[in-house]
Order: structure tokens, then sequence, then C-alpha cells
């Protein structure tokens, strides 16, 4: 992962919009039947799931895999939002090989590194925040060294060896800390250049804190339908996933999560986080339980999932469905 400074807005090259097709004439279904089975035919592997896999077996085949759309993850404060996005962006890099970009509006690369290194570790992120000055920079190559390398405990032989294992697919993930001035013209931007760099047009995308991209003087409820609308067609001009973290503080109560499919409509998927505090109470604090409902899916099933959450590594554990 990589700590790429975004360009100053002066810098940013306009985005030019694909214009439709002014050769040849247009075709029928009929006309383009013969050549639609040629193109399925080639493609003769046998997938249980349509997109890419997620890494958590429940949730792939709930939404038929990955696929290019908008996906929105509602939750409340402190449920996890941002250690399961970035599990899944990192998932989706290793299980498909393809390239991911997170793009944060809210927590540090540093943050951010720490989240993966607990996860893939098992230690906890404050006992690695607390051995900074030996942070792994590019993930196995030692950044500064800073009194005796003796003071830190055996564990980081284990973080160091977990992060060098990862390395293959980590080298196809990227981080873009954002600034307050960072709009989705800069967004688009910055996915154009991993492609370039990854050699690759398939892209997951990432957006933590996407309500940081509208109007300061709009309130969440007024920003959101816009702020959905916009990504849903950067979406579909890129031909790509774009999975946008929104913040539910309290608009709407966690017994309601269906109610959220009122109030944006653009989405593809629509997923909301609620805290499952019956289960909860029998986890170890200050791990929790949360149920994850599918309000909706264009492409796949509605339903509820069922996850346990472990805070001090950063991970979320796929447990039977509801």
């Amino acid at each position: 992962m990589i700590n790429c400074a975004l360009p100053r807005a002066g810098e940013m090259a306009k985005l030019q919009r694909k214009s439709m097709r002014k050769n040849g004439h247009i075709q029928s279904e009929g006309e383009q039947l013969e050549s639609f089975l040629a193109e399925l035919e080639k493609d003769r592997q046998v997938k249980e799931i349509a997109g890419w896999e997620t890494g958590f077996v429940h949730l792939s085949r709930a939404l038929n895999g990955i696929l290019p759309g908008l996906y929105l993850l509602i939750g409340p404060p402190a449920c996890g939002k941002t250690s399961l996005a970035k599990q899944l962006l990192d998932q989706v890099a290793m299980h498909n090989a393809v390239p991911g970009v997170f793009f944060s509006l809210a927590e540090t690369v540093k943050e951010l590194r720490i989240k993966t290194l607990a996860r893939l570790s098992g230690l906890e992120s404050r006992e690695i925040q607390r051995g900074s000055a030996y942070l792994l920079h590019w993930y196995g190559v030692p950044k500064a060294h800073y009194g005796d390398p003796n003071e830190l405990p055996p564990s980081w032989d284990k973080l160091k060896q977990s992060a060098r294992e990862a390395k293959r697919w980590l080298d196809r993930t990227y981080i873009v800390e954002c600034t307050a001035n960072t709009d989705l013209r800069e967004i688009e931007k910055r996915i154009g250049e991993v492609r370039a760099t990854a050699n690759s047009e398939k892209i997951f995308v990432v957006i933590d804190d996407c309500q940081r991209l509208g109007q300061r003087d709009q309130s969440l409820p007024a920003r959101l339908p816009i702020i959905a609308e916009q990504l849903q067609e950067s979406a579909v001009n890129l031909k790509t996933p774009i999975f946008a973290i929104w913040p539910n503080l309290g608009e709407i109560v966690e017994s309601q999560p269906q109610a959220w499919t009122e109030k944006v409509a653009s989405p593809d998927v629509i997923l909301v986080l609620e805290k499952d505090l019956g289960r909860t109470q029998k986890l170890t604090e200050p791990n929790q339980a949360l149920t994850l409902h599918i309000v909706k899916n264009r492409g796949g099933e509605k339903g509820k999932l069922a996850f346990d959450f472990y805070p001090a590594v950063s991970k979320f554990m796929e447990v039977e469905s509801l």
C-alpha cells in the first residue's frame, strides 16, 4: 500500500464522458443473439456466484458475488464499518487477484495499515501502535529503528511474517488519504491512475465516510440521495463496483433497517449494520455481535447475516446465518 497525496484541484484534468457510438446502425436483440451466445460459450468455467468472492461465504452467496454497481454500507458509529470495508477490500484483492483502492476521508493511512496488520497477525492494534517506530513500511521492510529492538515482544516476528506472507496480494491494494477538499472528480481520476499502475481495468473501490463528499451546508438526509446518485453514475461509467460507507447518526433507529430503501433509490445494494445486543452479551467485552441486513439487492438475495466483530484486531468473522 502507498500513501497517495492527492494533486491540487488546479491540477485536475477534466473527465470526458464517453459519447454514444455514432457509427453503425443499432442492432436488435435477434441480430445480436448469435454473437452473445458465442460470448457466453467462451466462458466454460462453472461458477457458484456471478461476481467476485468476498471472502465471506454467506455474503458472497447472498450478493451473488461483487459485481459492478454501487454498494452502500450503513451503520451506527463505532460498529466497525471501516474495519469491515477494509477487510472486504483486502479479501477481494486476495481471492480474485484484482486491484483495490481504499479512499479514506477520516482515518489515516497509518491507522488503516495497523488494522490490516492486526487482522493478519492477531496482534492487538494497541500493541502494534506501541511499536509504531518499527511499523512496517510496504508491509515487510522496516521503516525505522529507534532504541533497542529487543524491547519489542517476540510476537513482532509473527507480525513481520504475516505481512510478508500477505505481500503477494498487498501489492494489489492501495490507500488514498483524502483531504477536506477531495471530491468525486478527484476520486475518479485517482481510480484511473490505479488502473494504469496495476495494468487492470478491473478494480474494487471503497470510499469511507462518503457523506464528506457532499455540500457542508446540507444536512446528511439532504446529501444522501445526491451523493448516492453521483456514486452510482460513477460506478456505471467506470464499470466497477464502488463500496461506499454512510453513517447512521440516529436518523433511522436500528429496528427499522428496511426504512433506508425509502431514503435512497440509487444503490444496487444497501447493507445495514445493526448491533445485536443479545448475542453481544455472550461475547467478551469489547467484542460485538452484529447483524448485517441486506435490505436491497438487485443482483441477489435479501436477508440477514450474522457477524462477530473483534475491535482489538479489527477483524470480522461470519457466523451462521440468522
